[in-house]
């Protein structure tokens, strides 16, 4: 049960906050300076913070992400600590808000090339030799081929594939085209199609359920491994949990096609930060993959989302996947090469206020305080003003070591349209092992960046039970918080292993939907929640989702006619169990 109540006026004794670290670990969703949604009757719900359809790419030592209407980009040199570069890549002619939407990047010869999704000739490609400032010019000013959703890879042999797609009729496409002069080489070809009636997880709908709309195919990008050609895709729509990426592969880079066994590739339909589609993979500085992707809100607006970077690969049988089991919890960043992607980059440090009590200095309306600690991005507490001296108190249930803290403000009575330099956000954060001697344990009153998601590791863990937030200042409008999320470990007893584990699927006689199973397991009084683990096989259970608050599941996203395998474990703010025996559902 969640416990809310209006509390004391704050006291504490202010100390000096914890020293910071060089930070290892990041925490899902990124914590960039996303812009606001730039597009006026797009907002009209709420002005909001969105941007969706990242590709990331190393260029001279470092990472440049792009994402859709940001008004610029972000550079890093580690994957941890990002920087944003203002620019418009807008053709003057072109009289759009969709400035840089869906943006395709490489690399190819000595350059960066960007272009954003396009069916008109109105639209660029930039290059740069600089990018870590504002420094591009025309590779060609009107590039001639109509492309949305467009992704340009380059071959081995030099030779530049460029595809692309967004639509619930057409399919994805691929054109050679030529480097030299951006002119297509020949026709453009038919690559993919849906076959959501086959590919459970195709099917539109928060749960890959099947409403009355087609499902829209979208989101190119292309990975070659292995001398294979691996072509992804986004599907079923950007506004559902379901929202993914799957995989084709193929010998030639414009095909035949043939749908990987294992999909989708990039899945996370449970969990605080849900949707992991329309995104693109990458090697880090250590040749380690990665999938970065959209993570869907849908709540001011179908496109209200955000991004999130998952450990990807390809494992020893040339099968792609992305491991996003505890995406959401703090992830280490490899200094290695061959780091272990399929066993997760998850730093084990658990969340420790799930559905605990709390408390808060005001609350606006239905917002109430509980909405801050129920593990949901879509959902969220507000004070009633944005001002200096609202805060939030999170009661982790007993004293616990703390190793990190992520903050995720919600935007509530903002009133900005688009990028807006010089916003910033201050606070200060204390801890208390009894809730009325105070620590400060991280002081942000002079900060003067904007971080709508901002993550403190903190150098030397520390022992709490109680955590208070203290807004100073918020970027607009109201002091709100989808989540205040506090990561370490309980000095309780992990949880014992799940019980009583069983999946219905129909058989191949009845008729019924093959594409859907039911999981349903017994109750475990020691445990805060579960992740279910998916697959092809018993070794290849690359798909997973959490769960929160019910013991069972509806796992919608098989393919109809091939058997699955699923396990599942038990976890809570100690640690994890051990797996259940593998179950089979022919």
């Amino acid at each position: 049960m969640f416990t809310a109540m209006l509390a004391i006026p704050l006291l504490f004794a202010a100390q000096t906050g914890a020293a910071q670290p060089k930070q290892l670990t990041y925490c899902n969703p990124i914590n960039v300076d996303y812009g606001f949604c730039p597009i006026p009757n797009f907002s009209d719900q709420g002005r909001h913070r969105a941007t969706a359809d990242p590709a990331i790419t190393m260029y001279k030592g470092d990472y440049y992400l792009f994402s859709t209407n940001q008004w610029g980009y972000w550079w890093s040199p580690d994957m941890l600590h990002w920087n944003f570069v203002p620019r418009k890549f807008l053709h003057p002619d072109a009289n759009v808000y969709d400035e840089l939407c869906a943006p395709a990047i490489w690399v190819m010869d000595d350059g960066l090339y960007v272009i954003g999704s396009t069916y008109t000739d109105k639209f660029a490609i930039w290059k740069s030799t600089n990018p870590r400032v504002d420094d591009w010019h025309q590779a060609i000013e009107h590039f001639p081929v109509p492309a949305w959703d467009p992704a340009f890879f380059v071959d081995d042999d030099k030779r530049l594939y460029l595809y692309h797609g967004s639509s619930n009729t057409f399919p994805t496409y691929g054109q050679e085209i030529d480097p030299k002069t951006f002119h297509p080489i020949g026709p453009k070809v038919e690559l993919l199609t849906l076959h959501d009636d086959v590919h459970g997880w195709e099917r539109f709908g928060e749960n890959n359920d099947n409403t009355f709309l087609r499902p829209f195919i979208e989101g190119s990008w292309m990975t070659k491994s292995g001398g294979k050609y691996y072509l992804q895709y986004g599907a079923p729509g950007t506004e559902f949990s379901g929202y993914a990426d799957g995989v084709y592969v193929a010998d030639h880079p414009l095909g035949p096609f043939t749908y990987q066994p294992h999909n989708p590739l990039s899945y996370k339909p449970g969990g605080f930060a849900r949707g992991a589609g329309h995104g693109g993979t990458y090697q880090d500085a250590f040749n380690n993959w990665w999938h970065v992707s959209t993570i869907t809100i849908a709540v001011k607006n179908n496109f209200e989302r955000r991004i999130g970077i998952w450990p990807a690969g390809f494992d020893k049988d040339g099968v792609m996947f992305t491991n996003t089991a505890y995406g959401d919890y703090p992830t280490f960043i490899p200094d290695k090469e061959n780091a272990d992607h399929i066993g997760g980059r998850f730093a084990h440090w658990m969340l420790l206020n799930y559905a605990k009590p709390v408390q808060a200095s005001s609350t606006l309306g239905g917002f109430s305080p509980n909405l801050a600690v129920d593990e949901s991005l879509r959902t969220y507490w507000s004070a009633k003003t944005g001002n200096p001296g609202e805060w939030f108190q999170s009661d982790l249930g007993c004293v616990s070591t703390v190793n990190a803290i992520q903050i995720n403000y919600a935007d509530q009575d903002a009133t900005l349209l688009g990028k807006v330099p010089g916003i910033y956000h201050q606070y200060k954060l204390l801890a208390s092992e009894d809730g009325h001697h105070w620590k400060l344990i991280c002081d942000k009153s002079k900060n003067t960046t904007d971080v709508p998601h901002d993550y403190i590791e903190f150098a030397k863990p520390i022992r709490a039970r109680f955590i208070k937030l203290e807004n100073l200042h918020v970027s607009s409008g109201k002091f709100a918080l989808s989540g205040l999320r506090v990561f370490g470990s309980a000095d309780i007893p992990k949880p014992k292993p799940v019980q009583k584990f069983v999946v219905l699927r129909a058989d191949t006689t009845s008729g019924a939907d093959r594409r859907n199973a039911w999981l349903k397991w017994q109750v475990s009084d020691d445990a805060t929640g579960y992740v279910i683990y998916a697959g092809i096989a018993p070794d290849k259970l690359y798909t997973s989702v959490m769960v929160y608050g019910s013991n069972e599941y509806y796992f919608n996203a098989m393919t109809r006619d091939i058997p699955y395998y699923f396990q599942i474990e038990a976890f809570n703010e100690a640690g994890i169990s051990s797996r259940s025996e593998v179950f089979l559902a022919k």
